[in-house]
């Protein structure tokens, strides 16, 4: 029997793992500007004033995110915060990550989705994509993509952002069912991302 802590350490384990940021094929377009219609919504802005800010260890990249969510322990070197509900399950997951492969902002939506699959994910289907887009110190490529892990599907934004000196991957996501719940708080964490 696993007690609840170490129960909440393998769920985001398992969506750190398939939201992490190696990935590529599914279905679904690019397109190739900034306005594409499934990202109209990342408008660059400052966090809201009551909202905390999660930081990578290295201090190369932030996120702002509501009071309610609480940071959680995955990967080393990375950022997570969730939205728990009963019985500690995710409702809602922010995790950044340093650039650590391959990955291109060229190359990012296909990178992404094929590491969902290669991190046990099924069903991975590609929604939009789109390379171009303005962040609060870089440009970045997004892709938006749903998937299914042993527990449950999930959809996510998956952005890749390259800032002056570095770059970084913002992963928001949370259960495909409760998702229209989720959206508006998991893209404006994503639009205050700022990376050196």
């Amino acid at each position: 029997m696993i007690d609840g802590s170490r129960r909440l350490l393998v769920v985001a384990a398992s969506i750190a793992a398939s939201l992490g940021v190696w990935g590529g094929a599914a279905d679904g377009s690019t397109s190739p500007n900034a306005q594409a219609p499934a990202f109209r919504w990342l408008q660059p802005q400052r966090p809201p004033h009551d909202w905390k800010l999660a930081r990578l260890p290295s201090g190369n990249a932030t996120f702002a995110y509501p009071r309610t969510w609480r940071p959680i322990r995955t990967d080393p070197g990375t950022a997570s915060v969730a939205l728990l509900g009963r019985g500690r399950s995710i409702r809602g997951y922010l995790n950044l990550t340093p650039r650590q492969g391959t990955e291109t902002l060229a190359n990012w939506p296909s990178f992404r989705i094929e590491h969902l699959g290669d991190e046990g994910s099924t069903d991975v289907r590609r929604i939009a994509s789109a390379h171009g887009l303005t962040f609060r110190s870089g440009q970045g490529t997004c892709v938006i993509d749903s998937y299914r892990t042993s527990r449950a599907r999930y959809r996510e934004i998956a952005c890749l952002v390259a800032g002056a000196r570095t770059s970084s991957v913002v992963v928001g996501a949370a259960p495909s069912k409760t998702w229209a719940q989720r959206a508006k708080t998991l893209e404006l964490a994503i639009a205050t991302l700022r990376t050196d």
